[in-house]
């Protein structure tokens, strides 16, 4: 190992229990990692014998080095010769490369989405379309957006920018049962906005229904996410079948099989899957699809990552009629890397507003990076 793990990866140690008492007092499972002074992704830039350019993204917090691998090595010979607008025949050819050998999730599906995204705006830019259009037409020029906001200081101050949803973090390890930061945040969005709550699969299904039911008193939580581990599917129908909140899930799934058996035993009333980990916009679409059917709700998850994959979750959002949110709503203000999602790099930068986010009207993703400047923070 090049450097100390605790220099690069910021987790609680190992043997680390919950600060509280009797059968309280256990393992943490539910706490992240955490990279430290720096965040990672993976683009992929595809280039067809006629010149045109597609950009995607695999979402590659940690060890995109091993994204790049098994698209160069794996997807790669799959893809070369191959006509760059049979993208259906193309996502069903690299998914099944590995089926049978068990992999539908992970590294796998990621760095297929990379590619599928930039197969999506190959063809955007080839018939000189949105991206929206190639998926049947937009149904919304723009899509809501929500901001972080951990205090009340913060829920106000988002409020009255604009935004109609903010979302706050609960029960993340010790100190969990602080259960009045929620009602204070709560009480400062009002009957102007919802609450999104956020656990990060702290609880288990006694204590997600215990804390589901006090969220239910607050009368504006939008959702309760990610309440349970991500193993734990088998308690999510009965999660949703006691709370009136909106259980949300999807951002651990990684394929419509999976979403599959949540929609048929009812276990979510909103799902999050992230385009950049499931499978991309071929699969996604798949997804959204059979939520609606179901009666679903779907919002894209998008916890980090640079222009394509904001890009295509825009496209996707307004192209289907059960999206009802998107993450990230703080970028129509931020001027670093980071923060704007790599917004900055863009000759014509994606258009936000407080509380929303409008699609581009642009061939293909409808985005072009400065390359110059995209280089500067190119590594490998």
């Amino acid at each position: 190992m090049p450097w100390p793990a605790d220099e690069f990866i910021e987790m609680p140690p190992i043997g680390f229990m919950h600060d509280r008492v009797g059968i309280g007092r256990r393992l943490d499972h539910a706490s992240p990692a955490r990279f430290k002074r720096h965040s990672q992704t993976l683009l992929v830039k595809i280039t067809t014998d006629q010149g045109l350019i597609g950009w995607g993204e695999a979402h590659a917090p940690a060890a995109p080095t091993v994204h790049a691998q098994v698209i160069t090595d794996l997807l790669a010979p799959i893809l070369i010769g191959q006509d760059a607008r049979r993208i259906g025949p193309l996502w069903d050819k690299m998914y099944s490369s590995q089926r049978l050998r068990g992999y539908a999730t992970g590294f796998f599906t990621e760095s297929i989405a990379g590619v599928d995204i930039a197969l999506w705006d190959i063809l955007g830019k080839f018939v000189g379309v949105p991206l929206y259009q190639l998926l049947g037409g937009k149904y919304r020029d723009s899509i809501p957006t929500y901001r972080a906001a951990g205090s009340p200081e913060a829920a106000l101050e988002a409020v009255e920018a604009g935004f109609t949803a903010v979302k706050m973090g609960f029960s993340k390890g010790v100190g969990s049962e602080d259960f009045a930061r929620v009602r204070n945040v709560s009480e400062a969005v009002g009957a102007r906005g919802q609450l999104l709550i956020d656990s990060l699969g702290a609880f288990k299904l006694h204590e997600a229904i215990s804390t589901g039911r006090k969220l239910d008193e607050l009368r504006n939580i939008g959702w309760f996410e990610d309440a349970l581990m991500p193993e734990d599917t088998a308690s999510y129908p009965i999660l949703a079948e006691s709370l009136d909140t909106a259980v949300c899930v999807g951002e651990t799934l990684s394929n419509r099989f999976q979403f599959r058996d949540l929609f048929t035993q009812r276990g979510a009333d909103v799902i999050n899957p992230d385009l950049s980990r499931a499978g991309g916009i071929t699969e996604c679409k798949r997804i959204a699809d059979m939520a609606d059917t179901f009666g679903i709700l779907w919002s894209p998850h998008l916890s980090s990552g640079l222009p394509p994959y904001v890009a295509a979750s825009l496209h996707l959002a307004v192209a289907t009629p059960n999206a009802v949110i998107l993450e990230g709503g703080n970028i129509h203000k931020a001027r670093e890397i980071g923060e704007s999602r790599g917004n900055v790099l863009l000759k014509e930068p994606l258009e936000f507003k407080a509380g929303l986010a409008m699609v581009p009207e642009r061939p293909g993703l409808g985005i072009e990076f400065e390359e110059p400047e995209l280089q500067k923070i190119v590594v490998g």
